[in-house]
């Protein structure tokens, strides 16, 4: 298969990657690469294999065969806090098991920069607050994280990743749990950390509306393997989507901003309406 390439330096690729668990398969042949500066979306129905993907890519997972590269260095060559100082990742699911406050929470994105005594400076509170600031955090900085609600401690670890001052981020479901608004300026702070840091994104998303909206290319899944790969445009056809979610889907353009939108299930939601 072969990669089309932007303009930024190459942030994080794959090549072939084949994994799993015990002995079972869930990853094929996956290959794909994203640049400093771009979103790269992992789409597919449940079960493609996209939360494993991150998880190799993240190096929590040994792939069976295949290699990750990060700023172009195989990512098994990392040593861990070197690895944390370039890499984030945020789950699907966020808990923590302590009474820590929003503020600790996010201030433990700063553990791969801190001295020999693990002690945090000035500058990484000033980091920590601007994170809290970015996604609107700061009224919740001494709220325990265990009295906010899903969305909203879905967006302090999103800040405790961005406090890592990372490379690239490995987002699993990122708007998972977030009201219209939030899911909104979740993608805007995306898009500004991009252009100001060069941070390259690779998040999975459920939303193929918001895939179409956001993401610079497209790595569409099925059954662990690529069953499309490029931009938005090239991906997000009626006829891709269709095979891979197995049932009828819309795809238009959006009359008030010209972007994709698809709708799943038209042809049977014609027919009931006859």
């Amino acid at each position: 298969m072969k990669i089309a390439c932007g303009t930024g330096a190459v942030a994080l690729s794959a090549r072939d990657l084949t994994a799993g668990y015990g002995e079972r398969p869930v990853l094929r042949g996956i290959s794909l690469e994203v640049r400093a500066g771009e979103m790269l979306a992992v789409a597919g129905p449940n079960g493609a294999g996209k939360s494993t993907l991150l998880k190799v890519l993240s190096s929590s997972i040994t792939p069976w065969a295949g290699e990750v590269e990060l700023l172009g260095r195989p990512l098994r060559d990392y040593e861990r806090r070197a690895l944390a100082r370039l890499l984030a990742t945020v789950a699907q699911e966020n808990s923590a098991a302590f009474r820590f406050t929003v503020l600790e929470i996010v201030l433990m994105g700063r553990a791969p920069h801190l001295g020999p005594f693990h002690l945090e400076t000035r500058h990484d509170l000033e980091v920590a607050y601007a994170a809290l600031d970015r996604f609107g955090l700061r009224e919740l900085a001494r709220r325990p994280i265990q009295e906010l609600s899903g969305g909203e401690r879905k967006r302090v670890f999103l800040a405790r990743a961005i406090a890592q001052e990372p490379r690239v981020a490995l987002l699993d479901e990122p708007a998972a749990f977030l009201d219209l608004r939030h899911v909104a300026e979740i993608f805007a702070r995306l898009r500004e950390l991009r252009a100001e840091r060069g941070m390259a994104v690779v998040a999975t998303l459920h939303d193929l509306n918001a895939v179409a909206l956001h993401a610079d290319r497209v790595l569409l899944m099925k059954d662990g393997m690529t069953m499309a790969y490029g931009t938005p445009e090239a991906v997000l056809t009626a006829e891709n989507l269709s095979e891979v979610y197995e049932t009828a889907v819309y795809v238009g353009r959006n009359p008030a901003t010209g972007a994709i939108t698809i709708l799943p299930g038209v042809n049977e939601a014609i027919e009931v309406r006859r």
